[in-house]
C-alpha cells in the first residue's frame, strides 16, 4: 500500500458479475466464476465492438463495416484480448466505443469514454485516445471539454474515495502510477526486454496479412482522402503513434498493443476496400477496366485469407498453449493430497492461470526458486492489515525477494511443472518421489519452427512442432 500504484475502482468493476457469479455457483465451484467474468468480459467487447461496427456503416457504407466485422470477430488479437481482464483490454473497449461515438459525431460523449479508458482502465492509453480528443475539442470545444472535465474529475474522485477505502490512506493510485514510471521507477527489464521489430513480428502473428494492410493505410490517403480525411484519419492515427512510442521501450509485451486492436481491423478494412481505386483512371471516375473489376473481386479473396490465417494461429495457440488452464482444473480432483495442501511452481510462475483455478484444500500456492531474479506475488496474509498493510518483502523496484521463495521443496505436495526435451532433468523427473497424475501436451517454441508454431498448417502442425509435457505431480507417501 505505500506504493498504491493500481486502483481497486477498477477490480471492483468485474464484482459485479463475480459476486452473483459466486452466490450462484457456490463456493466449490470457483473454475465457473472466472469464466463467468470472461463472459462479461467478453460482452462488453461486443457491445462496443458492436458500436464501432454501425458508426463504420453509417460514416462509410456497409462493404467497410462488413470488413471490419469480420476481423473483430476474428483475428486472433481480438480474439484474445476480448476476454482478458487486464486494464489494457479495458483501453480497448474504450477506444472501440470512442471511435464509434467519435464517428458518430458526438464528440463530447466520445470524450467522456475516452477519460473513463484512461482512469478507470490504463493510464498510459492517454497517448493513443488523443487524436481522437484534440480533433472533438476543435470540433466542439465547449461540449468536449465540459464533457471530459467532468468525467475526470468524477471518476478521480470516485478512485480516491475507494483507493482510501483499501490503501487506508488518501492516495491517487492513477497519479502514482504516471509518476512512478515517468520518472523511470522499476526495473521492468528483469521481466525481459526485445528489441524494436517485437511488436511488428507479434502484430503479424496476430492480425497476419491484416495488421501490414493497417500500416500501409496512409499510403491510400491520396487516392481516398475525399471519403477518408480527414475523421478516419484521426481514427487510426493512434496506431502509428501507439505502436512508434512502445515500440521505443525496452520491456515489451502483447498485451500493451491491445487498446489499438481494433483501430488495426478498421485501417486493413479500408485499405482493401480501396483496392478498385488503384486502377481506377482519374480522368474518367466511370471508366470499369478489367483490371478494376479484377481488384473489385480480390477483395474477397484477400479478406478470407487474412480469416483463413487468423484461423490457423487461434487453432495453434488454443491446441499449443492451453495446457496450463486444464492442468490447474485438474487440481479439484486431488483432494486427498490433504487439507492445507501445498502447491508449488518453478518457473511455470508466469502461466498461473488464477486463484480461481485453486480449489478450498489447497493452502498455499508457493513458488520454487529456478533462477528468476523479478519479484513475484506473495499469499495475502489478512492478518498483516489487509489490503492497507505494507510488507516489508516488497519493493519498487520489482527486485525478487528472498520470502518469494518456499525454500524447503519438501513441504510440496503438489507439484506444476512443465518437462521439456533439454539436457538436464526436472524436479518432476524423480519417479520415487513423484507420480504424475495429470499430463497434457505443450508446444515447444524453442524446438518448433516459427512458422508452424505460429499457424496451424495441416498435417505440418503436428510433425513439425516439438511437444513438451505439461504435468501435476503428487508427492508420492513415504
Amino acid at each position: 500500500s505505500q506504493f498504491a500504484l493500481r486502483s481497486y475502482l477498477y477490480i471492483l468493476l468485474h464484482k459485479l458479475v463475480g459476486w452473483p457469479a459466486s452466490w450462484w455457483f457456490g463456493g466449490d465451484e470457483k473454475v465457473r466464476v472466472f469464466y463467468a467474468v470472461r463472459i462479461f468480459l467478453g460482452v462488453l467487447s461486443v457491445i462496443t465492438e458492436a458500436s464501432l461496427v454501425v458508426a463504420l456503416s453509417k460514416k462509410y457504407g456497409k462493404r467497410l463495416a462488413t470488413y471490419t466485422l469480420a476481423m473483430l470477430c476474428l483475428t486472433s488479437g481480438c480474439f484474445f484480448a476480448s476476454t482478458s481482464l487486464l486494464p489494457s483490454s479495458f483501453s480497448m473497449y474504450a477506444m472501440s466505443l470512442s471511435s464509434a461515438l467519435f464517428l458518430f459525431e458526438k464528440y463530447g460523449m466520445a470524450v467522456t469514454v475516452a477519460a473513463t479508458g484512461v482512469i478507470l482502465g490504463w493510464p498510459f492509453s492517454i497517448l493513443a485516445f488523443l487524436p481522437v480528443t484534440i480533433y472533438s475539442l476543435v470540433r466542439r470545444f465547449k461540449q468536449a471539454f465540459l464533457s471530459g472535465a467532468v468525467t475526470s474529475l468524477a471518476l478521480m474522485g470516485i478512485s480516491l474515495l475507494v483507493d482510501y477505502h483499501y490503501y487506508g490512506r488518501w492516495t491517487s493510485s492513477v497519479m502514482n502510477l504516471l509518476f512512478y514510471n515517468v520518472v523511470g521507477g522499476g526495473e521492468s527489464h528483469l521481466y525481459g526486454t526485445e528489441g524494436p521489430s517485437y511488436y511488428l513480428r507479434n502484430g503479424f502473428n496476430n492480425f497476419n496479412f491484416s495488421f501490414v494492410l493497417a500500416l500501409l493505410f496512409l499510403g491510400i490517403l491520396p487516392i481516398s482522402r475525399k471519403k477518408y480525411a480527414p475523421e478516419l484519419l484521426v481514427l487510426i492515427s493512434p496506431l502509428y503513434i501507439w505502436l512508434a512510442f512502445m515500440s521505443l521501450q525496452p520491456h515489451k509485451e502483447e498485451r500493451f498493443l491491445y487498446p489499438i486492436y481494433p483501430l488495426i481491423c478498421v485501417a486493413a478494412s479500408a485499405v482493401i476496400e480501396c483496392f478498385p481505386e488503384f486502377f481506377r483512371d482519374k480522368y474518367n471516375p466511370n471508366d470499369q477496366s478489367v483490371l478494376f473489376q479484377i481488384a473489385k473481386y480480390i477483395r474477397p479473396l484477400v479478406l478470407g485469407l487474412i480469416l483463413c490465417a487468423s484461423h490457423a494461429r487461434t487453432f495453434s495457440l488454443i491446441h499449443g498453449y492451453s495446457a496450463p488452464l486444464e492442468i490447474y482444473k485438474h487440481l479439484e480432483h486431488h483432494g486427498d493430497a490433504g487439507l492445507g495442501s501445498v502447491v508449488c511452481v518453478g518457473s511455470e510462475w508466469h502461466r498461473f492461470p488464477s486463484s480461481f483455478f485453486v480449489p478450498d484444500y489447497v493452502g498455499q500456492v508457493r513458488w520454487l526458486d529456478d533462477g528468476f531474479r523479478g519479484l513475484l506475488p506473495l499469499p495475502f496474509n489478512s492478518s498483516m492489515g489487509g489490503t492497507s498493510a505494507a510488507p516489508s518483502y516488497f519493493n519498487n523496484k520489482n527486485k525478487a525477494s528472498d520470502e518469494q521463495y518456499l525454500h524447503d521443496p519438501e513441504r510440496c505436495n503438489l507439484l506444476i511443472e512443465l518437462q521439456l526435451q533439454r539436457p538436464y532433468p526436472s524436479r518432476g523427473s524423480d519417479l520415487s518421489t513423484w507420480e504424475v497424475v495429470a499430463a497434457l501436451p505443450y508446444l515447444d517454441r524453442e524446438l518448433s519452427p516459427p512458422l508452424y508454431r505460429s499457424f496451424f498448417i495441416p498435417n505440418y502442425w503436428q510433425q513439425k512442432n516439438v511437444f513438451g509435457l505439461y504435468k501435476l505431480l503428487k508427492r508420492i507417501p513415504k
